[in-house]
Formats: structure tokens, sequence, C-alpha cells
């Protein structure tokens, strides 16, 4: 069997049935209270609050641990207004006909549109990027004539599942902050390459707006509704 270099599991807690059974109410009934909205304040976010989530972000689990995600948190004035203006220009076509009347007939309950105010209002949007190539630079590699290391040619694995799960942690790591969030994918994506300077080898994957709510957010009572654990789960 091949040898790996290996550390014993050091940091692992084990807790008690019941206080098992708690703490994953008690995580349930915190994580349930997480909404998408629409209307953020402009009140600063600590960067450093930021930066703890994507650490958080960073941690979850890769294909071959390469860690196929970079993330680019946005609180440039500028930069907002030109991810605005760009979103706006291809939501407005998105809208206008491009969906489908499926897809915008499943969109009117949540009374989405193509005006996107939050994108400048929030104090922070987080765009994240998958990476086609890539892996952990290792002290001692060599490193090419345009700056790549021979680490940054290797392809990376299971990279839109990899880069959905550090999502999900990001979510929640700035819910657990304190945060409101919103996901959003803007049709096409591939302009937030230009404006947050990223290179061919990263894929727009989803533009993530943090801040905290204004006092006229609101949830959609269709956004309230979830499938039961009868829907979604089946025990064997």
């Amino acid at each position: 069997m091949q040898q790996h270099d290996c550390s014993p599991l050091s940091d692992y807690i084990e807790y008690p049935s019941d206080v098992m059974l708690t703490r994953s109410q008690d995580f349930y009934n915190q994580v349930k209270r997480r909404h998408s909205i629409r209307s953020f304040s402009d009140r600063p976010v600590d960067k450093e609050v930021i930066e703890n989530c994507l650490k958080a972000a960073g941690t979850a689990p890769s294909g071959a641990n390469h860690q196929p995600w970079h993330f680019v948190a946005v609180n440039s004035a500028d930069i907002k207004r030109q991810i605005r203006e760009q979103a706006e220009f291809h939501e407005r076509g998105f809208y206008e006909g491009r969906a489908g009347e499926e897809w915008l007939e499943a969109l009117k309950d949540l009374g989405t549109d193509a005006d996107k105010p939050y994108l400048e209002h929030a104090p922070w949007l987080i765009a994240i990027f998958s990476q086609k190539k890539g892996g952990i630079t290792q002290v001692g590699s060599k490193v090419g004539s345009k700056g790549e290391s021979e680490e940054d040619k290797k392809t990376n694995y299971y990279v839109h599942e990899s880069v959905g799960i550090a999502t999900g942690i990001l979510i929640t790591a700035l819910h657990n902050a304190g945060l409101a969030t919103l996901t959003h994918t803007p049709k096409p994506m591939s302009f937030l390459n230009k404006v947050c300077l990223r290179g061919d080898n990263e894929r727009a994957y989803m533009l993530l707006i943090a801040g905290y709510p204004n006092k006229d957010a609101t949830v959609p009572a269709h956004a309230q509704v979830k499938k039961s654990l009868e829907d979604i789960a089946t025990f064997l």
C-alpha cells in the first residue's frame, strides 16, 4: 500500500448523544432564519468579517484537494457600479424574452426584474470564480516565463461540485456572522472576468451580495415555502 504523509485527527470533537441532538436542532433553528433579500443597507461591514468568512469557505472539500475557486471581494464603489451596469444590461435581455415564458413565470412570485440597485448599495459583492486548472503550489515548484508554477497547469477535478460546496459554506458563514445575502447569477456572467481582472483559466460561477438588511427588507411568501423532510430525504 502506498504510504502518505498524514497527521493524526487531533481536532475532532465528539459530543454526547443528547448534546449532539441539541446542537443539530440549534443549527437548524439558526440556519432556517437565512433568507435571500433584495434590499440592503449601505452600512459598512468590517473587511475582517468578510476575510474570516472567505477563510471558512476555503476549508471546503474539493476534488484532489485542488481547491478550484477564487473569491473577489468587491467594496469599491466604482467596481460595484461597473458590475451593476453590466449585470442590468444582460438582465434586460433575460427579462425581455431570452429566459423563455416558463422561466419568467416561475420568477413571478419572487417579484424580480432587471433592476439591481443592491449591486451598488450593499457594502460587499463577492464574485466567485471556478478554476479549470490549478492545485496547491508546493514549496520549490518551478515557475515558468509567464509566472505560472507547474501546479497552475494541473487539471482540476469535480470543479462545479467543489465550488458549489465552498459557496454553500460561504453563505452559511456570512449568515452566522449576522449578515444577509443574495445569490445572483446574471446571464451571461463572463463580464465579471473583465471587471474583476480574472484570467481565461477562470469562469464566473456566482455573484454573492452581502451586508445588513435595509429596514424595508422583505422576504417573498413564496420563498418561505420549504419542502418537507419527507420530500427531500429518503431513509433506507
